[in-house]
Parts: C-alpha cells; structure tokens; sequence
C-alpha cells in the first residue's frame, strides 16, 4: 500500500512539473520577441516563426507520439520529452542566429508534444478512476499557473537577465523535473503492447496537420495559403481513408465512432479553445492600444483570469469525481459564453474592475470545464489508448487555439487593415474587438450542446474500481 501511495506521489509531482514547463514557455517568450528581433536583426516574418515552430512541432507530433507511448512505454516517452526539452531549451538559450534559433525551438517543440502526449496518461494509469478528476484538476492547475507565471516571471527574467535567462530557466525546471522522474517514478506502462506502429499514418497525419494550421496562420498574408490549406484538408481526407485500412491504425477512427462521450468532449475542447484563446490576446490590444496601459500593468489586470483557473481547477476536478463531467463542464461553457458576451460590449471608457470582474467570472467558467472536461475524455477509454486519448485532447487545444488566432488575425485585417499597430484609429480596434468577441460568444454558446451531447461517462463504484 505504501508503495502504491509513493507512486502516486511522485507521479503527481513528476506530471506536474512537467505540465508547468510547456504553457509557461509559451506565455513567456511573447514577451521576449522584440527583444530577440533586437538581438538577431531579423525580419518580422522569421519573427513569427519563433512562435509558430513550437505550436506547429508541438501540434503535429502530439498523436503520432502519443500513440507510440502505447506501444513502447509512457515513462520512456515522457523521460525523453522531458530530455529533450532541457536540452533544446539550454540551446535555444545559446542560439547564435535565428535560423538555428527556431531549429532548436521546433526541437524543443517535439519534445512538448512527448511531455503532453504522456503525462495524463500516466496519471491516468496510476490513480482509479474515482481519483482521477482530482489529479487531473491539479495538473491543469499545473499548466494555469505556467500561463499566469508566463508574462510575470517571463517579463522580469527579459528586463533583468535577457531573453536567454527564460531559456535556461526552462532547462533547469525540466533537469529537476527529470531528476525526480529518474529517481523516484518507478514502473512503466503500455497500453498497446506488440502492435506495430503506424509510420505511414503518422507522416500523413504530419503534413495534414502543418500544412492545415500554417495555411490557417497564413491566410491574411501569404498569398498561397489558401492552396496550402486546402492541400492540408486533402491530405487529412487520405489519412482518414488509409486509416480505415490499415491493421493497427495511428488513429483508431472507430474509437471516435463508437464512443460518444469521446468524440464529443475532443468536440467541446476545440471548440472551447477556438472560443476562448485569443480573447486575452484581444483584450491585452484594447488595454494597450486603445486605454494606454503599459505592458506590466496591463499583465496585471489579465493576470487575474488564470489565477482563477489555477486556483478552482484542483475542485472542479474533484467535482466531476461525484457529478457527471458534462454537467460540470457545460456549466463552465455557459459561464464562459456569458463573459465572452460582456465583452463584447467593451467600450473606450468601460471601467477596469468590471473587465477585472469579467476575466475573474472567465476564469471560473474555463477551470469549470477543463479539469471535468478531461476527466471525461480520460475516463471514456480503455487502458491501452490512454496516451493517444491524452494526445488527442492535446491536439484539440492547438488546433483550437491556432483557429481562435486566425479568426482574429482576419478580423484585424478587416477592420484595421494593412496599418502598424501604433497608427490604428481606436474606433476601428474597437470595432474588431467587439466583433470578435460576438463570434467567440456564438462559438461558445454552441460549445454548451456539444459538451451536453457527451453523455455520461460515470459507471457504479465496483466498474470503476476494476478499471
């Protein structure tokens, strides 16, 4: 028994350092950018990459990796995404031109995907299933902190240090992440044993998804991405074909088929991030751009949607333990469609504690659906695919958050066109933020269906003790 608690333990605190690193590199380095512009006197265009690699490495080898977990072992792949995060960002660090820069970025991307595609995988092996919504709130507490910490700490290491001290401080969180995996994490687990993995699945699954998100990225400013998009689609059609013949598939399709609860919680989560993730992007332009507000204060005032999060995902969790996840879940959905629609009244003169007020209410309504959100997906599946279903979700969220972006990205160039940031008239900004934020509210709203038409997912007490 004691063994049993130790595993638990460290295998809570091994994920949950592992989860801190990826959202926490994600939401520091944008402070970082002009900084490293400055550094390597790049262009804009390379600029964009320093950001887009991670996403696009992080998005494309989530599944493929995934999937590979089930058959070799979780712990050998969440030990080398860990590595090679450590080691790509201490390079990073040490880059000395922006291409070998976004090299070592997508590199290091590659390894988040091992880490993300792995260690809810793992802790959903090693707790039953009426502990898991627990430790699985308190893991995306994990990934909330690393987005709140992002802007703060990240700031303070760029104003103080340079933009390479964010890099290395990476490197040493994931080094002492990887000595307590090492050390104390003992076991492994496969789901998938013996079956052979599907490498011409996960080449195509690999151009499908790259070429779709940088034709999505790219739309409003390279000419040929509408080509490259539909291309993506095209290939996607292949990979879903080829996918229905093959013996032990990347993606098991009749996974999805027959299993509602399944298709529509990885349904909910696309189209909560789609909904959701630009809006803090939006809101950091109108506190800028349109109220004047510096940086630091403006991370103040945003700092207070994922502390929310942060501090309510561990009991949202808990809660889907004893209530049905969607139910939870759509009722964050709905707290969420409720603040995206306050916002869309944002004015030149809206007060700063109601928008406070607003992203605290936000805040509630994502912790509310993402821990019981991914309880479901988790607790829907058998054993053996619990890494490609942790992928999966995984995959939802990029692709997701890459829409929310580029919807974004077309309402700017609708309403303030082809004009630096600094000579946009604050009407249009407005104009844009309102309407974007009706879009993500529409979205959202519909996002409460799909998370209601999951099913239930909870079984009597016996089942889930067997599990």
């Amino acid at each position: 028994m004691s063994n049993d608690v130790s595993l638990k333990k460290y295998a809570l605190i091994s994920a949950t350092m592992a989860a801190f690193l990826t959202p926490f590199m994600g939401s520091s380095i944008n402070l970082a950018i002009p900084a490293i512009g400055e550094e390597f006197q790049t262009s804009a265009t390379l600029l964009g990459w320093v950001v887009s690699s991670y996403l696009l490495a992080s998005a494309a080898f989530l599944v493929p990796m995934g999937r590979l977990a089930d058959i070799i072992g979780r712990k050998k792949v969440f030990i080398t995404g860990v590595f090679l995060f450590a080691v790509f960002s201490l390079l990073s660090g040490l880059a000395g031109n922006i291409r070998l820069f976004i090299f070592y970025r997508v590199l290091q991307g590659i390894g988040s995907a091992m880490i993300f595609g792995t260690n809810m995988a793992i802790l959903t092996s090693v707790y039953p299933p009426l502990e898991r919504g627990k430790v699985l709130g308190i893991n995306s507490a994990s990934v909330y902190l690393g987005l709140s910490l992002g802007p703060v700490l990240g700031g303070f290491l760029n104003h103080r240090f340079g933009w390479h001290a964010i890099f290395y401080f990476c490197s040493l969180l994931a080094i002492a992440a990887l000595v307590v995996i090492l050390l104390k994490l003992k076991g492994e687990w496969v789901g998938a044993k013996g079956q052979r993995y599907d490498g011409v699945g996960a080449l195509l699954y690999f151009v499908s998804l790259v070429a779709f998100m940088y034709g999505l990225s790219s739309l409003t400013s390279v000419s040929w991405a509408p080509y490259l998009l539909a291309f993506g689609l095209a290939v996607l059609g292949i990979f879903i074909y080829y996918e229905t013949r093959v013996a032990n598939p990347l993606l098991d399709l009749k996974l999805f088929i027959n299993n509602v609860a399944l298709t529509f919680s990885n349904l909910a989560a696309f189209i909560n991030y789609s909904a959701t993730f630009a809006a803090t992007f939006l809101l950091s332009l109108y506190l800028q751009s349109v109220r004047g507000y510096d940086s630091q204060v403006a991370g103040l005032i945003l700092l207070a949607q994922p502390l929310v999060m942060a501090l309510l995902s561990p009991l949202a969790g808990s809660l889907s333990d004893r209530v049905e996840p969607r139910k939870v879940a759509s009722l964050g959905m709905a707290v969420t469609t409720v603040t995206l629609v306050v916002f869309c009244f944002l004015g030149p003169g809206t007060p700063i504690p109601v928008v406070m007020a607003n992203l605290l209410f936000m805040g509630a309504g994502f912790a509310l659906f993402s821990s019981p959100n991914t309880n479901a997906v988790m607790s829907s599946v058998r054993r053996e695919v619990y890494g490609l279903a942790s992928s999966t979700l995984g995959t939802m969220r990029l692709v997701g958050q890459s829409v929310s972006m580029a919807i974004v990205t077309l309402m700017l160039s609708y309403f303030v066109g082809n004009v630096e940031l600094e000579f946009a008239s604050t009407a249009s900004l407005i104009e844009c933020t309102r309407v974007s934020f009706m879009v993500f509210s529409a979205l959202c709203f519909a996002g409460v269906f799909a998370s209601l038409a999951r099913g239930n997912v909870h079984v009597t007490k016996e089942a889930k003790e067997t599990n």
